[in-house]
């Protein structure tokens, strides 16, 4: 994955934006990156671009090498579903839905069959501690069990790429813990890249490497020592 002279633009005239700013970036296979910054530094644009929900206003961005600006709407969408998982601070699940039903969600849009769904939502409950909780609503569980099913979610598919926007956000410093002791040892065991947006430093110290933006561009991109 890699940025080349990335810019991203919103509004017209006066009121434009520059969002992202002539932003070279590469992430390679496996990474575990942490973009931080302050509000309106640009790493959420960065992030929504890397996932393929947005595109440059200018420059070019590469996945394997190819410029996915070439890439029509339905190819784009169909490569958001088979290579990220996303995982977001308010969990984004379906209020009136099982946990079960909200992990499979994504099998749905890939055309997936409904036993085939079932067995693959068990599974990635059971791999995030969640095992016995697929009849679970929402309401039913606490925030980090809803965090667990998010994560869940992003793994159905077995991506690639995991893309977090402030995933402890919304959690008490103990089950941020728990759920980034998680989001590592995905990392770690099956080799998932892990981007991930927080303004949490805690979080970000699980991280191999730190990128820090501002004002739409990289300030600093640090490689941590393990």
């Amino acid at each position: 994955m890699r940025f080349a002279n990335v810019s991203r633009l919103y509004g017209e005239g006066e009121a434009t934006v520059r969002a992202l700013d002539g932003v070279d970036l590469t992430i390679e296979r496996g990474d575990f990156v942490a973009i931080t910054g302050a509000s309106g530094s640009g790493k959420s644009t960065a992030v929504s671009i890397l996932g393929c929900l947005d595109l440059p206003t200018a420059g070019q961005y590469f996945i394997e090498g190819h410029p996915v600006q070439s890439l029509s709407g339905d190819v784009l969408a169909a490569l958001r579903n088979a290579k990220f998982g996303f995982i977001f601070q308010s969990y984004n699940l379906l209020a009136r839905t099982s946990a079960l039903d909200n992990v499979s969600l994504p099998l749905i849009y890939a055309g997936v069959g409904a036993l085939e769904r079932e067995a693959r939502g068990y599974a990635a409950l059971a791999a995030v501690g969640l095992a016995g909780r697929e009849d679970a609503r929402p309401n039913q569980l606490s925030g980090g069990q809803q965090q667990r099913v998010a994560v869940a979610r992003a793994l159905i598919n077995a991506p690639e790429v995991i893309l977090a926007d402030e995933p402890t956000g919304n959690l008490d410093s103990k089950t941020g813990e728990e759920i980034m002791q998680l989001i590592s040892s995905l990392n770690e065991a099956r080799g998932i890249t892990v981007i991930m947006v927080t303004h949490d430093p805690k979080s970000a110290a699980w991280a191999r490497r730190r990128v820090v933006f501002s004002d739409g561009k990289i300030a600093s991109d640090t490689r941590v020592s393990a």
